[in-house]
């Protein structure tokens, strides 16, 4: 099996990341181990170790492999492509409603009256790309670009994570105040209604896009309180992997929350439509409750539930430069 370097018994202790949160405890002592959410995530050329026994308390593991296949070759990680927009380039009807002026399908509009001019020509074709340093004026009025903004959430329970939903009696867009934040950002990625915990929010949509691709692995880590203990058999299917009706799946790492076994910490980086909720009914149980505590680096350190605030300028480095994986 393959196991995280930290979760053997004689590893060092790491720091924990500058935006805090609640971590699991992870050690190679009995039963009530808690995994560390500063652990590294699965990497794909781990040494394999055995697995625990079954009956007693288990540590967060890595996923194993499965048969006796051997060992794979480690494989370099294969990045979203670059594109205009990671240039600095944007789509001009998408600055044009960046800046607060009007929609795109609004921005299109007046591009093809002629209302529009970029570096002094009026431009009328669709699709033209413009930067931050283009000077983009509608009715002659220069456009600036909107401010980048990045917000972390503690969502609540009964909130939709949408950005409308006329069926929807509250979303999360909501619960942020337009005074403080003028600017129109968006979730990145989505929690179900009656799921709780870190949200992301930003107008930056490169880096949103580069989060949620499944190439970029990123962690996420929930808390989930069970209708009945996990059995020890369970506990290593989730591991090796089970089978749903769009594909295999397997936990990154996995672990009993205290003493209590219908408590359970659960590393994934599968943004697949509520996964860890299918993961367990899959094998006959209820999730009562259902908590991310853990996103891309961030927690909800000091948020009460229903809570934001925006990144410091570290968390938002720490996010551009890669961030946990």
């Amino acid at each position: 099996m393959y196991k995280a370097k930290n979760n053997r018994s004689d590893a060092p202790a790491r720091k924990t990341n500058s935006s805090g949160g609640r971590t699991y405890k992870s050690s190679g002592a009995g039963r009530g181990a808690r995994a560390n959410q500063e652990t590294p995530s699965r990497r794909k050329g781990s040494e394999r170790g055995d697995r625990p026994g079954r009956g007693k308390s288990q540590e967060l593991h890595a996923t194993p492999s499965r048969g006796k296949a051997p060992a794979r070759k480690p494989v370099a990680r294969k990045l979203p492509k670059v594109t205009n927009a990671d240039n600095g380039e944007v789509r001009l009807n998408k600055f044009i409603a960046n800046s607060g002026i009007c929609s795109r399908r609004e921005a299109d509009t007046y591009i093809q009256t002629g209302l529009v001019t970029v570096n002094g020509k009026i431009v009328t074709e669709l699709g033209t790309k413009v930067t931050a340093g283009d000077d983009v004026r509608f009715n002659g009025e220069r456009l600036k670009g909107e401010q980048k903004v990045y917000i972390v959430m503690n969502k609540p329970k009964n909130y939709v994570t949408t950005m409308s939903d006329p069926h929807a009696e509250q979303t999360v867009m909501e619960l942020i105040s337009k005074e403080k934040c003028p600017q129109r950002v968006f979730p990145v990625g989505r929690l179900d209604k009656a799921t709780t915990g870190v949200l992301l929010f930003t107008n930056d949509g490169p880096l949103a896009e580069r989060l949620m691709h499944p190439s970029y692995e990123t962690r996420k880590i929930y808390q989930v309180d069970l209708d009945k203990n996990l059995k020890s058999g369970d506990f290593s299917a989730i591991l090796d992997g089970i089978k749903l009706e769009d594909g295999e799946i397997a936990a990154d790492k996995l672990s009993y929350i205290d003493d209590d076994r219908s408590k359970i910490g659960i590393e994934i980086h599968s943004g697949r439509n509520r996964i860890v909720r299918r993961i367990f009914e899959h094998l006959g149980y209820k999730v009562r409750k259902l908590d991310r505590v853990y996103f891309a680096g961030l927690t909800k350190k000091n948020l009460k539930r229903g809570q934001w605030r925006f990144l410091t300028k570290e968390e938002v480095n720490f996010l551009m430069m890669g961030g946990e994986r």
